[in-house]
C-alpha cells in the first residue's frame, strides 16, 4: 500500500505507515523507501501501480500545487482503490466526497488505529480464531518504538505554548524533520537568522507538529549560559537520572549519560549566542538539537538552517489572518518596506487592528521607523524590533566599539553588499578608528563576526551587508553626533575602497559593487576632496554605460548643496558642474548643458587664467556643447583655440591635448572638410597608440573616427577593415553591451551594406538593435537610429 500525504502531515504519515506496517502490510512511504539519486517520478508511478493507495486528507493535501494532487487523481483515473482518512476537517474537492473518509482528528492513540485498520481492512468477520491479545505486533515484536499519535504531548515537556497564529514555514519545517531524522551529524540543527525572522517560533512549532515522534522535549533559555546547567539540572531531575537538590553539574553529568542511552528526544536551545559557550552542553546520542541563534557560526556544533524572510504570499497570508478586511493589495504594500520580516509583519498587523489605516502606518514609517517598531510586540517576542536593535548596539557599543562604527557607516550607504575586502586604498583620514581598523585584516575579521553573531549584518565573501530594515532603524535612532561620526566613517569606507578613476578599463571590474554605495551617501556628508571626487566619477561609470538619465538627479544633487556648502567657485563644486554638463548633453538637455558649460568657462578663465589646465577642460567641455546646438563655426574656432593652448602648456601628446584634437577633427568634418579631418584623425590615432597602447579607451575612439573620415573620403574597404578591428577590440575591452561597442556595430554595419554584404549588414544591424534596446531603452536617439538603420536594410533587400 502507497501513502499518499503533504510534505507538512509527515508525522501522521509515518504514524499511519507504522501501524499499518505493525498490523501486517506491506508499506511504501517516501521518507522510508526512497532514496538520494532516485527518480521520484519513476518510484511515484511505481507505488501508485501496486492499485492500493491510503491518502492522509488534509487542508495541504488538497493544495493544487502538490504532488498529492497528481496521486490522487491518477488513481481515480486509472479506477484503482483509494482509501482517504481525514485528519482535519476540511472538505474533500467535489470529486472525492462520494468516498467515505475516516476522521482520526481528535481521537486517542488506539481509538484512532482502530478506525485506521478498520478503513484499510474494511468491514469483515474474523475467519478465524483471534489471536491473544498479549501477542505482540510485527514490528513490536523486533523491538520497534511505536511513535505516538501526532499532537498528543510526551510527558517529559516544557515547550512554551504554540503559536495559534503561526503561518507559513512548511517546506522548511519538512526539511528539518527530515534532516534531524536521518541522523548522523544532522542531529543537531542551529536555525540561524537575523532578530525577528521568526527561530523561535519555527522551533516551537517543530516541537509541537511533531511532539508524537519524541518522548521527551525540553526548552533551554540559552542567551545567559551561566543559566543553562540549572535547567538541564531540572531536566536530570524530571527524567529520574538525578536527585533533587545535587549541584547542577552533577546533575548535568547524569543527564548526559542519561540521553546517550536514550533515543527520541528533543533538546531546544533557544538564542544561543556564543556557540563555544553552548558547546559543553550538547550531550550527543541518538537524539536531536535543535539551537535558534542570530550568530552564523555553528560549523563545528551543528548543521547551519538559514531561516530568512518569509515568502510574500506567507507575508500577505499572515496580515490578512490578522487584520480583518485587509485586501491583499493593501497587504503587499505593507510588506514589502517591512522586508517580509515576521516580527515586522505582526506588529504592523497589532496597530492596524488598533485603528491605524494602511497608509497612516506607511506614512508613520517614513518619518518614525524606531517608534512604530517598538509598538506592537506580540507575547511571543521578547522584544520589538527596533528594540532588538537598540540592544545589539548597545552591546556591541561596551564590547567592540570598531563594530559598532562599521556598522553605523554601512547604516548610512546602500542596502547592498559593501566590498570591504577592496578597501586598500588610501585615505585622507576623516575617521580615525575605522582607518585603523581597515588597516588590520584580523581586527576586521574579528569586528565582522561580532556583527554577524548580533544577527545585524550578513557577511559573505569579504562583503558586508545590512538590511534596509536594519538600516532605517539604526539611521533612525543615531543622535546628531552619532550621525555626523558615521558619516565621516562612511566616507572612509568609499574612499579606502575607490578603484581608481572610471574611465580606466583596469577599475572597471571593482566599479558595480561600490556604485551603489558612492550614490546613496547624502551629498553633504562627504567632506574630503577624495570622497567628493570619488561621488563624481561614481556618474562618471553609469554615464560611460548609457546610463545618464539615472546619474543626471544624483549629479544636481551633488552640484546643489556642494555650491550651498561651498560656492559656486570652489574646485569641488566645478567638479560637479563638469559631470553634471555631460549629463545634461547626454539626456539631450542642450540648452542647459550649453549654459553650465558656458558658465564654467567664464568662472574659470576669470578664477585660474586662459591656460589654466581645468580652464582648458572647460573650453573643451564647451566647444562640444556648441556643436550640439548646431554652432559648428563657434564650436571649431573653440577647438582650435583649446588644441593650441594645449599643446603649449601639455604638450604634443599629452592625453588631454589629444583629446582636444579628436575634438576637432570631428568639428573640421562637420563643416565638410573631410581632408584636413582625416588628417588629424590620422595623426591622433598614431599618437594614442603610441600614447596609451592599441586597446585603450581613448584610442579606440580614435580609431572609430578615422573610419568615419575613411568613408567620407570614398574609402569604403579601408574603412570596413578599420570598423571591424575596432569593433573587435571594443567588444573584448569595453564588453558586448557597452555603448561605444554598439556604436561601433552600427557604422560597421553601413559599410558592410555599401559593399553589398546586406546579409551580414542585417544580421549585425538586429543584433545591434536587440542590445540598444536592452541598454538604453526603446526612445534612446542611438535604438531608434538603430531600428531605422534595421527597417531600411530590409526595404534594401526586398527590392
Amino acid at each position: 500500500m502507497f501513502v499518499s500525504h503533504a510534505g507538512a502531515d509527515r508525522a501522521w504519515a509515518e504514524w499511519v505507515a507504522w501501524q499499518l506496517v505493525d498490523a501486517g502490510y506491506e508499506v511504501e512511504l517516501d521518507y522510508w523507501d526512497w532514496g538520494a539519486g532516485e527518480n521520484f517520478v519513476l518510484k511515484m508511478n511505481a507505488a501508485l501501480a501496486s492499485g492500493r493507495m491510503l491518502a492522509v486528507f488534509s487542508e495541504a493535501y488538497f493544495d493544487p500545487v502538490r504532488f498529492t494532487t497528481a496521486e490522487w487523481t491518477a488513481v481515480l483515473a486509472a479506477k484503482q482503490k483509494l482509501i482517504p482518512v481525514r485528519i482535519d476537517s476540511t472538505p474533500a474537492p467535489p470529486v472525492l466526497r462520494p468516498l467515505l473518509a475516516p476522521s482520526l482528528a481528535g481521537l486517542g492513540e488506539d481509538e484512532a488505529r482502530t478506525v485506521l485498520l478498520q478503513a484499510v481492512g474494511g468491514p469483515r468477520r474474523p475467519d478465524g480464531r483471534p489471536g491473544f491479545p498479549g501477542d505482540a505486533g510485527r514490528l513490536r515484536g523486533v523491538g520497534g518504538s511505536v511513535p505516538r499519535l501526532p499532537g498528543s504531548l510526551p510527558r517529559v515537556w516544557n515547550l512554551p505554548g504554540r503559536n495559534a497564529g503561526f503561518t507559513g514555514r512548511d517546506d522548511l519545517l519538512v526539511r528539518l524533520r527530515q534532516t534531524l531524522a536521518s541522523g548522523s551529524r544532522v542531529a543537531v540543527q542551529a536555525l540561524r537568522g537575523r532578530g525577528g525572522v521568526g527561530k523561535t517560533q519555527l522551533a516551537i512549532e517543530y516541537g509541537h507538529r511533531f511532539a508524537g515522534e519524541y518522548e521527551l522535549v525540553w526548552w533551554i533559555r540559552s542567551e545567559e549560559p551561566a543559566l543553562i546547567p540549572d535547567q538541564l539540572a531540572e531536566l536530570a531531575v524530571k527524567t529520574g537520572a538525578a536527585q533533587a537538590g545535587i549541584a547542577s553539574g552533577e546533575a548535568c553529568e547524569a543527564l548526559t549519560e542519561e540521553l546517550r542511552t536514550r533515543g527520541r528526544w528533543l533538546l531546544v536551545f533557544d538564542n544561543a549566542e556564543d556557540p563555544a559557550a553552548l558547546s559543553p552542553f550538547l550531550p550527543g546520542g541518538n537524539g536531536h538539537v535543535l539551537i535558534t541563534s542570530r550568530n552564523p557560526h555553528w560549523h563545528d556544533q551543528a548543521v547551519a538552517v538559514e531561516v530568512d524572510a518569509f515568502a510574500r504570499t506567507e507575508s500577505i497570508t499572515l496580515l490578512r489572518s490578522r487584520v480583518p478586511g485587509l485586501s491583499e493589495a493593501d497587504a503587499d504594500r505593507l510588506a514589502q518596506p517591512l522586508e517580509d520580516l515576521p516580527l515586522a509583519l505582526v506588529q504592523a498587523a497589532a496597530l492596524l487592528t488598533d485603528g491605524l489605516t494602511v497608509a497612516q502606518y506607511l506614512q508613520l514609517l517614513q518619518e518614525r521607523i524606531s517608534e512604530v517598531l517598538d509598538e506592537g510586540c506580540p507575547d511571543t517576542y521578547p522584544v520589538s524590533l527596533a528594540a532588538q536593535i537598540r540592544l545589539s548596539t548597545r552591546h556591541l557599543a561596551t564590547t567592540r566599539p570598531d563594530a559598532l562604527t562599521l556598522l553605523r557607516a554601512c547604516a548610512l550607504l546602500a542596502p547592498e553588499p559593501f566590498p570591504l575586502h577592496t578597501c586598500t586604498h588610501p585615505v585622507t583620514d576623516p575617521s580615525p578608528s575605522l582607518t585603523g581598523l581597515l588597516s588590520n585584516p584580523l581586527a576586521v575579521r574579528t569586528a565582522l563576526r561580532a556583527l554577524a553573531a548580533q544577527g545585524l549584518a550578513r557577511i559573505q565573501d569579504g562583503t558586508m551587508q545590512l538590511h534596509r530594515l536594519t538600516q532605517a532603524v539604526i539611521r533612525d535612532q543615531l543622535t546628531p553626533a552619532d550621525y555626523a561620526d558615521a558619516a565621516r566613517a562612511a566616507e572612509t569606507l568609499l574612499t579606502a575602497a575607490y578603484p581608481g578613476g572610471a574611465a580606466h578599463p583596469e577599475t572597471w571590474p571593482a566599479w558595480p559593487a561600490l556604485v551603489p554605495h558612492l550614490l546613496a551617501l547624502e551629498p553633504g556628508d562627504f567632506t574630503t576632496a577624495d570622497g567628493r571626487f570619488a561621488a563624481c566619477e561614481a556618474c562618471w561609470y553609469l554615464m560611460d554605460r548609457g546610463s545618464a538619465p539615472a546619474a543626471l538627479p544624483r549629479l544636481q544633487q551633488l552640484h546643489d548643496t556642494w555650491t550651498q556648502q561651498l560656492g559656486p567657485d570652489h574646485p569641488h563644486t566645478r567638479w560637479a558642474v563638469n559631470y553634471l554638463t555631460r549629463a545634461y548633453g547626454e539626456t539631450h538637455d542642450l540648452t542647459k548643458a550649453h549654459a553650465l558649460a558656458e558658465d564654467t568657462l567664464a568662472r574659470r578663465r576669470r578664477v585660474l587664467g586662459e591656460d589654466h589646465p581645468d580652464t582648458l577642460s572647460s573650453a573643451h567641455s564647451l566647444a562640444i556643447r556648441l556643436a550640439a546646438l548646431g554652432e559648428n563655426e563657434a564650436a571649431r574656432a573653440l577647438a582650435e583655440d583649446t588644441l593650441a593652448r594645449r599643446r603649449r602648456v601639455l604638450g604634443e601628446d599629452h592625453p588631454n591635448t589629444l583629446r582636444s584634437a579628436n575634438n576637432l577633427a570631428i568639428r573640421l568634418a562637420a563643416l565638410g572638410e573631410i581632408e584636413a579631418a582625416h588628417a588629424l584623425a590620422e595623426d591622433t590615432l598614431a599618437r594614442r597608440r603610441r600614447v596609451l597602447d592599441e586597446d585603450h579607451p581613448d584610442t579606440l575612439t580614435s580609431a572609430h573616427n578615422l573610419a568615419i573620415r575613411l568613408a567620407a573620403l570614398g574609402e569604403i574597404e579601408a574603412a570596413r577593415a578599420l570598423a571591424e578591428d575596432t569593433l573587435a577590440r571594443r567588444r573584448r575591452v569595453l564588453g558586448e553591451d557597452h555603448p561605444d561597442t554598439l556604436t561601433s556595430a552600427h557604422n560597421l554595419a553601413i559599410w558592410l551594406a555599401e559593399l553589398g554584404e546586406n546579409e551580414a549588414a542585417q544580421a549585425l544591424a538586429e543584433d545591434t538593435l536587440t542590445r540598444r534596446r536592452r541598454v538604453l531603452g526603446e526612445d534612446h536617439p542611438n535604438t531608434l537610429r538603430s531600428a531605422k538603420q534595421l527597417e531600411e536594410l530590409a526595404e534594401d533587400g526586398s527590392a
